[in-house]
This record gives C-alpha cells, sequence and structure tokens, in this order.
C-alpha cells in the first residue's frame, strides 16, 4: 500500500464555491501545471535539481554505512550540530522511526544504535545542559555546515571541540565528522588540513532538501534506522510524483490544490499529524514551505510578497488547544491531516468500575480513539466550511515515511513554479546572518554593523 490522498473535503462539492475548489478551476491550472513540469524535466536533465536522484544513488548510502559501522564501534552517543536543514530532517525521522524513549533504552533494544542528541539553537542553557549529559570520550559529533560558516554551527563547534580536546586529548579528532561542501568551504578546508572525517553533501542540494544526503542519512544510521528502505520508499514514490498529469500526481495536486485554497484566502497551512511518532515531521514541513515559498519578488522581479503560512499541530492534543480556533475563527486555513492506518501497537481500554457513564469505552482501543478523533475533526471542520484533506500512511515505517518525505518534496517544488516564486533560494535568512556577522565581528562586515546601528537607533524608541 502506498501513500493516500483524500482531498473530498478541499472541493466546492463539499464546501461550496466561495472556499472549495472547483473541477473548472482544478482543469483551468492544467496548461500551467503541464508547462511547470516540462520545466522541472528540463532542469533535472540538466543537472539542477540533483536531490531528484538521491534515492537511487546507492554510492554515498554504503559510504554512510561503512562510516556509521566504525563509528557505532567507538562510541555510545552522536551529537548533531546543525540547524535548520541540518537539523529538522533528523529530528523528524529520529522521532518517527526509532522508539518514542530511544536514548533511555538499554543499547541492545535499540537495535545497536547510538543515543541521538540534535543541538539545533545556540541557547546556552540547551547546549551546556547537553554536554552536561555525556561523557567526551563516548560522543562523536557530526558538525553540519554546507557553506562551513554558519555562526551558530561553527560556534557550536568551537565549544565541543574544546569540551573534547580537555578530556581526551590529541586523539580529540576522532570524535569529529564534517559534513559539508565537497570541495570548498572552511570544514571542507579543515578536513583536508587537519585530518577529521567527512561526508560531502552534494553539489546544488540545499539544506531543506538534504535529508537523504549524509546530513541525515549520517545520524539516522547511528541511530539505528534502516536507511536502505527510507531510501527505498522514496524511490517507490518517484514514478507517481513525476506524472505529467496533475490530477493522478499526488505531490502536483496536492500542491494545486493548496495554491487554489491561497487565492480565496486560505492563507495558513496546519499541517497536523495524529501520531505522536508523526509529529516532528511537521516541524520540518515547516521549513520546506514557508523558506520554499515565502516570498518578496517573483521570478520576473515584480514585488508579490507570497506564501503560505504553515503552521504545527497535533492530534489529538490540539483538538484541545489549536482546534477551537480552526473550527470558528477566521476562514484561513487549510488542515492537513497526517493519518496512518496501522499505528504498530494497540491498547484495549478495559471497564472502570463504578463509572457506569464510560463503560460505552470498553472493548474499544486506543487505536480506534485517535482514529475517530481525526474523522470526527475532519467531518466536523467540513461542517464548518474549513478546507481540510488527509494524506494517510498504511505504517509509520522507513519505507513509509521516505515516500512521504519525497512526495512533499516534489510537492513543494512544483508549488513554487504555481506561485512564480524560486523553491530553491531564501534571500530573507540572508540580511539577518549579515547582521549577525556583524555584530559577532566577522571582517568585511564592517558597513552591515554601520547598518544595523542605525536601523537599531530608529527602531529603539518607544521601551518601557
Amino acid at each position: 500500500m502506498s501513500i493516500g490522498f483524500d482531498y473530498t473535503n478541499m472541493m466546492a462539492s463539499v464546501l461550496g464555491p466561495e472556499r472549495g475548489i472547483s473541477e473548472a478551476e482544478l482543469e483551468g491550472l492544467r496548461p500551467r501545471a503541464e508547462a511547470i513540469h516540462r520545466d522541472l524535466l528540463v532542469r533535472r536533465e540538466e543537472g539542477f535539481l540533483p536531490f531528484y536522484e538521491l534515492p537511487f544513488d546507492k554510492g554515498p548510502v554504503d559510504a554512510v554505512l561503512t562510516l556509521a559501522g566504525e563509528l557505532c564501534r567507538q562510541f555510545e552517543n552522536v551529537v548533531v550540530l546543525g540547524i535548520g536543514g541540518s537539523a529538522l530532517g533528523t529530528l523528524a525521522l529520529f522521532r518517527a522511526l526509532c522508539p518514542l524513549h530511544h536514548n533511555f533504552l538499554p543499547r541492545k533494544e535499540r537495535g545497536g544504535g547510538l543515543r541521538l542528541f540534535v543541538l539545533d539553537n545556540v541557547d546556552p542553557v540547551g547546549v551546556s545542559e547537553t554536554l552536561d549529559l555525556l561523557a567526551p570520550a563516548e560522543t562523536v559529533f557530526l558538525v553540519i555546515s554546507k557553506s562551513g560558516s554558519t555562526v551558530e554551527t561553527m560556534s557550536q563547534f568551537s565549544i565541543a571541540l574544546d569540551w573534547v580536546s580537555r578530556s581526551v586529548g590529541t586523539s580529540f579528532r576522532d570524535h569529529f565528522v564534517l559534513v559539508t561542501d565537497p570541495v570548498s568551504g572552511a570544514l571542507r578546508k579543515l578536513a583536508a588540513d587537519e585530518g577529521y572525517r567527512s561526508c560531502s553533501i552534494p553539489e546544488g542540494v540545499g539544506g531543506r532538501f538534504s535529508l537523504f544526503t549524509p546530513v541525515g542519512l549520517l545520524p539516522l544510521a547511528l541511530a539505528g534506522v534502516d536507511i536502505r528502505a527510507l531510501l527505498a520508499g522514496a524511490a517507490s514514490m518517484a514514478e507517481r510524483v513525476t506524472l505529467e498529469n496533475f490530477r493522478e500526481n499526488p505531490a502536483y495536486l496536492n500542491a494545486a490544490l493548496q495554491y487554489l485554497a491561497y487565492g480565496k484566502g486560505l492563507r495558513i497551512s496546519v499541517m497536523m499529524p495524529y501520531s505522536d511518532r508523526l509529529r516532528d515531521l511537521a516541524d520540518w514541513f515547516r521549513q520546506l514551505w514557508a523558506e520554499s515559498l515565502g516570498k518578496k519578488v517573483d521570478l520576473q522581479g515584480n514585488l508579490v510578497h507570497v506564501g503560505p503560512t504553515p503552521v504545527k499541530a497535533l492530534g489529538t492534543t490540539d483538538q484541545h488547544s489549536q482546534v477551537q480556533l480552526y473550527m470558528e475563527g477566521p476562514f484561513d486555513k487549510v488542515v492537513t491531516f497526517l493519518s496512518p492506518d496501522d499505528y504498530g501497537c494497540d491498547l484495549a481500554i478495559p471497564s472502570l468500575a463504578g463509572a457506569s457513564g464510560l463503560a460505552y469505552l470498553e472493548g474499544h482501543t486506543l487505536a480506534e480513539l485517535i482514529r475517530c478523533e481525526q474523522q470526527a475533526t475532519a467531518v466536523t471542520l467540513t461542517q464548518n466550511g474549513r478546507a481540510n484533506c488527509t494524506l494517510s500512511l498504511p505504517a509509520v515505517t522507513p519505507e513509509s515515511v521516505g515516500a512521504l518525505i519525497y512526495m512533499l518534496e516534489i510537492q513543494t517544488l512544483f508549488a513554487g513554479g504555481l506561485f512564480g516564486v524560486n523553491p530553491l533560494d531564501q534571500p530573507g535568512v540572508e540580511e539577518g546572518k549579515d547582521f549577525t556577522y556583524a555584530l559577532m565581528g566577522r571582517p568585511g562586515y564592517e558597513e552591515k554593523k554601520e547598518e544595523f546601528s542605525r536601523a537599531f537607533q530608529r527602531q529603539s524608541r518607544y521601551l518601557l
């Protein structure tokens, strides 16, 4: 069984014409859809979209598994130093494909995998408290930055390097693997000059599309995830998400529906997994959708300020938190449910002595309950005129999650074509990076520091 996509509750036949999508509106997109498809094919053939090929490239996988085997024999803990696309995918799949309390289990019960920690922020409390949990001699760090200049990651690297070297002495290099550009940048130079072990991020693969490279594959393999099955799942989705007919292509069709809904004022995109294991997948998708589609200018340079705002929620938790807003608040949201058909385990609900009003629960299970809650929420949203759709996985396995990740990546590229923006850049992020470099005293950013000072003075006049 493959990923299912139920978009009934997006359609005008159910929601009405004001917020629902009509067949005519979908068909009206067909010429553009076919043009975007042709453009993607050409760019792929010319090598400008190399992430398409990642599920089929066995060489890097073999190298990752060889290195992972070496590291698993040497260490007990692995710490990822990275931010954004260098961390979110790893966190999402670690949550999905490893036991919920993986790091608390004996090594045998986690399939021989290492304990995995991801430092994706520079909050000094988070960094110091994580290091306090670990023994330097038992810990390997994956330093992930394609440019080799990411200020957060390089700061973490400096701290970790000092922490390890003070404990293990001259063997400190054995405790670090540098995951970076294959030919250039500070980390690549450091690997060459100092003899650190390293892995390459393929040319042309941006951070938020890098999960199927050593960025995600190495830490996941170290934690015990079957990365071959993960890539096989992605490869199995490839035929479906490269179909020219966008009505038969789930990635293209969902992008088209989200785009048309955006045009009707539904500009907030909520991803709501009904699964603890899929919870952090919504966090990974937030970056993918926001950074790819939120743009100031279109491909022709026109000022457009477009982009749906992604929000994450968790069922059933957020039925008691966010759903009130989704049901009765502004008509500005599309809710996408993620729902596994098989949870992998179940718990029967026993009778509760003396609570006659709860007798109806006896004989049911928690899997039944959470499934009923998702279906009830979808129906209630629809009755209130709220657009929603469901992506269903047969089970939360490496194969199904790999297929879903690949589908969402292609969906994002196609959506970029519909919105008329470049989904592979992030110019809005660079300005903040440049100001940070200036404030931290990086050479060459003196003018940026003066610009910041002028702007800060203008913005700091109203203080309480």
